[in-house]
């Protein structure tokens, strides 16, 4: 990839949880921006600026895989991880035919966000 720093969009409903993937983030060196809900981040002008997007799944009125959806109708392909509290079968599966690359569950063991958003990342 081109940029010197690899940006990542994380979109979580949680405030404590999006400032605490920011902090560990962009201690591994990712330049990180915040999203409180699905609409924000759709809403912004800048939305292809992101190398990777972490998604929870569980968000109020458009959860993880519509906007996943929402971003594919827009034309919009990056590495998207997706985290959660509880991942069901079921949703893995759903999560795997909408290109999720990696999904992981909450609560998130040392690295491996950052190594799941590298390894997406490089495979670009």
């Amino acid at each position: 990839m081109a940029q010197s720093v690899w940006t990542v969009a994380v979109v979580d409903d949680d405030a404590a949880v999006r400032h605490a993937l920011k902090f560990a983030l962009e201690f591994d060196g990712l330049r990180v921006f915040l999203y409180d809900s699905a609409q924000a981040l759709l809403a912004d002008p800048e939305l292809t600026r992101h190398g990777c997007l972490v998604i929870d799944y569980r968000m109020p009125e458009i959860d993880g895989l519509e906007l996943v959806e929402t971003l594919q109708e827009r034309g919009f392909a990056i590495p998207i991880i997706m985290i959660t509290g509880r991942a069901t079968s079921g949703m893995r599966v759903r999560a795997s035919r909408a290109g999720i690359a990696t999904v992981l569950e909450k609560p998130l063991s040392d690295g491996a966000l950052g190594d799941a958003i590298r390894s997406a990342l490089a495979a670009r």
